[in-house]
């Protein structure tokens, strides 16, 4: 089996970057193409598919051109920052993208995307796990905007060599055993989101008094911490150059390959459960061929493919049905959600909120 995670770098520096503090040479494009010159907007047999790097099997996209006739034209995105504004300033370039869950609520409320018609796409009603229909709810609360392709949680990964027992909370980063053996999240919301789950808060809260609790609490960490990193945390933690990270679920499974030491822990105090998926542009010019390319990739075979290329968790049941049973097994991959406390997913939570949280990580990283 073939896993490919550079997508997940990409990933963990997502939250790193916030609108309102993005370089003004960003907003022009990102990808394999700056801004995309006019198209012919007759020609029915092209699709355009924005989508994160390495994120993709690139023989499925060969397949689907060879099954379906529509010839696709294939850019990459490394944070959603940098897709949105591009997305924003000519909805038309793209007719499918890939964003994640709270910037897919940021697009719906910016009348950027178009409502999805699902007979179109009978893969996605079929395939598609209900738990993760119900997931998807806390950024698509009607689920007519997006469809989940990958989806994961946030956890510590730890060096079972160099830690005393089984870890299960949060409460170990603060442990002054682990002086300078524990690496953190160099991102605001990810960051923040372990201070606010310690102390019992919504990862998505905007109140400035718990926010500024999770700020000095986090403080408090500083001195124990031996970087704050984002894809750093996979090379550091497989070569024992720390003990403990905040890591995201994909990237732990590859760590753990790599290295037989290493356990992963969703903590008991709750984390943050990401969700990736389609959606398809409100100025979208090619739109039954954008719900061809959705159905395709919600097919078992294609979705199957797909995770053994990224090995990231699929929420495709028709390809959990042809998986072996020690991968289905894998608790860090397919966890049962149903037995974690606290799983939320990140919300847009607009400028002003994004601006408060941004300050008190600039507090933070210069105390």
């Amino acid at each position: 089996m073939m896993k490919r995670n550079n997508a997940a770098g990409f990933r963990m520096a997502n939250a790193l970057l916030l609108t309102i503090v993005l370089p003004a040479a960003l907003l022009s494009g990102c990808g394999n193409s700056g801004k995309r010159e006019a198209r012919e907007d007759d020609n029915s047999n092209v699709l355009y598919v924005y989508n994160w790097g390495e994120y993709i099997d690139p023989d499925v996209i060969g397949e689907f051109e060879e099954e379906t006739g529509y010839k696709v034209v294939y850019d990459v995105f490394e944070t959603n920052e940098v897709m949105y504004p591009k997305i924003a300033a000519d909805p038309s370039q793209y007719d499918v993208i890939c964003p994640s869950d709270y910037m897919i609520e940021r697009m719906a409320q910016s009348d950027l995307l178009s409502e999805l018609d699902f007979d179109a796409m009978p893969n996605a009603s079929a395939n598609i796990g209900k738990d993760y229909w119900e997931m998807s709810r806390a950024f698509d609360p009607e689920n007519k905007y997006s469809v989940p392709y990958t989806w994961g949680t946030v956890g510590i990964l730890y060096n079972t060599t160099m830690v005393d027992g089984e870890i299960d909370s949060w409460d170990v980063l603060w442990d002054p055993a682990y002086n300078d053996n524990i690496l953190m999240q160099d991102s605001v919301r990810d960051l923040f989101m372990v201070a606010e789950k310690k102390l019992g808060y919504s990862l998505n809260t905007t109140d400035k008094k718990e926010l500024e609790e999770a700020r000095d609490l986090l403080i408090q960490e500083k001195p124990l911490v031996q970087a704050y990193v984002v894809d750093e945390v996979r090379d550091k933690m497989i070569s024992g150059e720390a003990a403990i990270g905040v890591i995201y679920s994909g990237e732990a499974e590859y760590t753990r390959e790599e290295n037989e030491d290493l356990a992963y822990c969703v903590p008991k105090e709750g984390t943050n459960v990401w969700i990736d998926s389609w959606v398809i542009t409100k100025q979208s010019r090619h739109k039954k061929a954008a719900a061809a390319w959705i159905d395709y990739m919600c097919r078992g075979d294609v979705a199957l493919k797909n995770f053994e290329y990224i090995y990231y968790s699929t929420p495709n049941t028709a390809a959990m049905e042809l998986m072996d049973e020690e991968t289905l097994s894998n608790e860090v991959l397919f966890p049962d959600v149903s037995k974690l406390q606290g799983l939320e997913a990140y919300k847009y939570l607009g400028t002003d909120a994004d601006r408060l949280y941004y300050n008190l990580w600039k507090e933070i990283k210069s105390s």
